[in-house]
């Protein structure tokens, strides 16, 4: 049933598989996210990696910023998180979560084994977002990150697909 204050909730954003003419909008959206944003030859490169695929979260209609986008790679049934970014504007919206969902829904179609990732320690949001999923803390590589205020260790985090 609809509700009469439906017309005050954002819609869902479409997500799609990423192509490579989404790279100048994937490193703008980058650098929202983090210290050292990643370049569109960059990102360039990384797609035109078999083995590397993601997603984008689109504004439905025409026209409108992307709401974030996630790259992944997936060798020899192992697979990892390259990157999650999510635009300040859409935060807290479930985007991260329609945008990992996409990449584990692959990752199951293709039978691979498992994922990692790396996140910043200071990121609750995603670290939260991640153990929802299941993930679990199997390694920590301190001083990995540059931030505003020094030096944060990257969490390792990986889930069994199988």
């Amino acid at each position: 049933m609809r509700s009469p204050f439906d017309f005050f909730r954002k819609s869902e954003p479409v997500i799609e598989p990423l192509k490579v003419h989404d790279c100048e909008l994937m490193s703008r959206l980058h650098g929202e996210g983090f210290s050292r944003p990643w370049t569109d030859g960059e990102f360039r490169s990384l797609l035109s990696q078999g083995p590397v695929f993601g997603f984008i979260a689109r504004p439905q209609g025409s026209g409108g910023k992307p709401a974030g986008f996630v790259l992944s790679r997936l060798v020899a049934g192992e697979a990892e998180i390259l990157t999650v970014v999510v635009s300040k504007s859409a935060r807290r919206a479930g985007v991260g979560h329609r945008l990992v969902s996409a990449v584990l829904q692959r990752l199951h179609h293709v039978r691979a084994e498992s994922i990692f990732l790396e996140v910043d320690e200071s990121n609750a949001a995603a670290i939260g977002l991640y153990r929802r999923f299941g993930f679990a803390e199997v390694a920590r590589r301190p001083s990995y990150y540059d931030t505003p205020t020094g030096k944060s260790a990257a969490l390792v985090m990986r889930l069994d697909l199988k």
